[in-house]
């Protein structure tokens, strides 16, 4: 791999290219002290064809001039961006980060299985990336690249799997020491869990350091719907909205697998004009009722 290093501190930065070069799957190591210096490596890799590639940018946040943050929207606009890692003594931007991109966030100093699990998600990102692609490069944007104004992929894979709003994308998640990409398509609902989110599937759930909010934003355009503070379902699974004891509940899927959550007052009346607006049972998939989901009168 070619990895490249973007720091505008030389000891961090000389610690972090030393770090990844201890790495025997990091061939190469280029370092940039400002974003302006990574642009130029990044766009001269792109633009000569005998210069290798850049795999992953590793890369500080807070630096003078254009800063880690603002280079990442920039990087998001190229042809075939390369995946962000964000290196910072700061833990107050990971959702900033996680909003622009990136695949890790790692806080300084570094420990050698952190930055070791981060090149394990690049590596599996952008293997995934060439296999929706066929080995094919990703068509250019439209129009010329600005600052602040490339769009932002979509969460989890959003550098190294499709973007927001189209037909999948895949959210890698650890699991002793594995990274393992799981397809937005098997997530049923999404629990929060403080700033974590666990993603429940039909075969398990997994654990990943994303706020809930975040995905609610990221994923409102692929069915996904709050109907907690607490929980992000899947729109197509709901078969049934009833009363309870307590308050109204959903219920996802039919037969032994079938969950039931909690629907808040908040969101009682909007997940009511969902799903009556929602298009008939053709167009959805298996697990609804006959007619749509059973609604309460």
């Amino acid at each position: 791999m070619t990895v490249l290093a973007v720091d505008d501190e030389e000891p961090a930065l000389l610690e972090l290219a030393h770090l990844l070069g201890d790495d025997p799957r990091v061939e190469t190591v280029l370092t940039a002290p400002n974003a302006t210096e990574a642009l130029r490596i990044l766009h001269g890799s792109q633009a000569d064809a005998s210069t290798p590639s850049v795999d992953v940018v590793f890369l500080d946040i807070r630096m003078p001039g254009l800063d880690g943050l603002e280079l990442a929207r920039v990087l998001n606009a190229m042809a075939d961006p390369p995946p962000v890692v964000f290196v910072t003594a700061h833990d107050d931007r990971a959702v900033d980060a996680y909003e622009v991109g990136a695949v890790d966030y790692l806080l300084k100093p570094l420990r050698g299985d952190r930055l070791s699990g981060s090149l394990d998600r690049t590596i599996a990102l952008r293997a995934a990336r060439r296999a929706e692609t066929g080995g094919a490069p990703p068509a250019p944007p439209q129009g010329p690249p600005q600052a602040g104004n490339g769009p932002a992929p979509a969460p989890g894979a959003r550098r190294g799997g499709p973007p927001a709003g189209s037909d999948d994308e895949v959210v890698p998640v650890e699991l002793a020491g594995t990274t393992k990409l799981v397809p937005r398509s098997s997530i049923r609902y999404v629990e929060a869990q403080g700033d974590y989110a666990r993603l429940h599937t039909g075969d398990g759930s997994h654990l990943v350091r994303i706020p809930v909010s975040v995905l609610e934003d990221r994923w409102s355009d692929a069915g996904f719907v709050r109907i907690h503070r607490a929980y992000l379902v899947a729109l197509p699974l709901i078969t049934e909205l009833r009363m309870s004891g307590s308050g109204y509940v959903v219920r996802l899927g039919n037969g032994p697998g079938a969950v039931e959550l909690p629907v808040s007052r908040r969101h009682t009346a909007g997940l009511k004009r969902i799903l009556r607006g929602r298009p008939p049972r053709s167009a959805r998939g298996p697990d609804d009722g006959p007619d749509g989901p059973v609604l309460p009168r």
